[in-house]
């Protein structure tokens, strides 16, 4: 089983996310921001994509993000940041990918996701080698988190939140970005949102919910 990469709490990286979200407020609306790690080199960006599509490839563009989720209603637009090691995938729908879509990404791979839309609905979970392994639900407004599989796997994550306060909703969402980056080493920058030529990319069959 593939377990991440345990990390020391960091103050400095929820703050970076403060600053975005307080910059960038419609997302805490809804989003879903998922970031994987392949563990074969052959398997690329457009792969990823492919399985995110559904078992077609999507197109790509470049374009002004929050542009294309008003000009290409319909179909689900995601944000794409690419890195050495991982890339993530942003969309601003509040939809959340679909467990057997993550459990597909994630052969070969390490998935990480966390998503919520305006009615709530926070969930941070880990898949791997074909498999959701660990799910954490509610983890801003609930007084009690509700959890699936092994909770070791989500361990720091709860030490992250126990080091808020319980009215600190804002550093809650922050803390969920933060875990993953520390995770990962992919992060989500204000630049990449405001860019007029953002890595954008649509989907037409994305097998969501």
């Amino acid at each position: 089983m593939f377990h991440p990469v345990r990390f020391p709490h960091n103050d400095r990286v929820i703050d970076h996310y403060r600053r975005l979200f307080e910059r960038h407020q419609w997302l805490l609306n809804g989003l879903c921001w998922t970031v994987v790690q392949p563990l074969d080199d052959d398997l690329t960006v457009d792969d990823l994509l492919w399985r995110l599509n559904g078992g077609r490839d999507p197109e790509r563009r470049g374009m002004y993000f929050r542009e294309a989720e008003e000009l290409e209603e319909g179909r689900l637009v995601l944000l794409l940041v690419e890195e050495d090691m991982a890339c993530g995938f942003l969309s601003a729908s509040g939809d959340p990918t679909p467990d057997a879509i993550l459990a597909e990404l994630s052969r070969g791979a390490r998935v990480w996701m966390t998503t919520w839309h305006f009615k709530g609905g926070e969930t941070l979970l880990y898949a791997a080698g074909g498999e959701i392994r660990a799910k954490i639900y509610d983890f801003v407004f609930a007084e009690r988190l509700i959890e699936h599989g092994d909770q070791s796997i989500l361990a720091d994550f709860r030490t992250l939140l126990d080091g808020l306060g319980p009215q600190d909703y804002l550093g809650k969402y922050c803390a969920a970005f933060a875990f993953i980056e520390a995770a990962t080493g992919v992060g989500l920058e204000t630049e990449w949102l405001e860019a007029e030529e953002a890595p954008v990319v649509l989907l037409d069959n994305p097998g969501r919910g």
